[in-house]
């Protein structure tokens, strides 16, 4: 394949994909490509043990370092944890997937400031390479199955070049606008859900203290104003105390404090937002960080954590 970032061509099934963060969202991305028949040439992660594992599975190389990355692959997936991380691995010195990167094409896929979605781009075309954020708003098993829900920022012309990949990651694919917009609207996606789901914490808490049948209330709230997708995926964890990952409240704290910060910038009271982002930070303190964000319940529940 030739230069994408220049335009030449578009990607298909001979373009070399790469990945940098290859937690369960990532890992199951690149797992879902290879499915797909593109070659996946390189993966990386700061966790060397399960880059190695999928490297095997799926018959790339386990990178050393972040410039093996851009060096082996068209086409970078960066699903990292945060901005800091973020910016790292696009660092303007040292080791940094900028070493090499011209003619590459960066698509950033973590929940992200959209200040550094455009810190990023910015450092990527001044290496005259390009980036597109693909913010995701889907879970593990559709990252899998190639069903995520894809919001796409950045040049319009680059997401079209791109598109044929993410379509195969994608059932819902679309595209939001320039660089940074993607990640203000999955900040808003990610904002209410967060509220969705502390205020349903709340309910079944309080409906729990009052004695209900809880398998009752999350019927009668199904069918009545209180319905929420996070009833589906959540309510029932909630009650039964079933917290696997799959969401953690970590990321739900850092992305709660994304949503209120674009808020305090805008000069909005926004205290709902507010209130969330105190109760996922509540549980980082307490060590549950690592719960599903569903975990947010065993701070409304009597007689629970809290």
């Amino acid at each position: 394949m030739s230069n994408l970032a220049t335009g030449d061509t578009s990607p298909s099934p001979s373009t070399k994909v790469a990945f940098v963060g290859v937690g369960r969202m990532g890992a199951n991305m690149a797992r879902r490509l290879k499915d797909c028949g593109y070659a996946v040439t390189a993966v990386y992660d700061v966790h060397t043990a399960g880059a190695e594992a999928l490297a095997t599975e799926i018959g790339a190389r386990p990178a050393r370092t972040l410039a093996e990355v851009t060096a082996a692959a068209d086409v970078i997936f960066t699903v990292v944890t945060d901005d800091a991380a973020q910016l790292g691995v696009f660092a303007s010195d040292g080791d940094s997937l900028l070493t090499g990167a011209k003619g590459k094409l960066f698509v950033n896929c973590a929940t992200l400031s959209p200040a550094t979605h455009v810190e990023v781009q910015r450092r990527a075309s001044q290496s005259g390479a390009v980036t597109l954020e693909g913010c995701m708003a889907s879970s593990i098993p559709q990252a899998r199955n190639g069903t995520l829900y894809l919001m796409c920022g950045g040049d319009r012309a680059v997401f079209e070049q791109v598109k044929p990949i993410l379509e195969k990651l994608s059932s819902a694919l679309r595209y939001i606008g320039g660089t940074g917009q993607a990640a203000q609207v999955k900040a808003l996606v990610n904002m209410v859900m967060n509220i969705n789901t502390a205020g349903l914490a709340e309910g079944l808490g309080l409906g729990a203290a009052l004695g209900l049948d809880l398998d009752m209330l999350r019927e009668v709230f199904a069918q009545t104003g209180a319905n929420s997708q996070v009833l589906k995926t959540d309510g029932e964890d909630m009650q039964h105390r079933a917290h696997d990952c799959y969401f953690s409240a970590a990321h739900a704290a850092k992305d709660s404090t994304i949503a209120w910060t674009l808020g305090v910038q805008g000069g909005l009271n926004l205290p709902l937002a507010a209130a969330t982002k105190q109760q996922f930070e509540r549980m980082v303190a307490l060590g549950a960080g690592g719960l599903d964000k569903s975990g947010v319940a065993e701070l409304t529940f009597k007689g629970r954590r809290a």
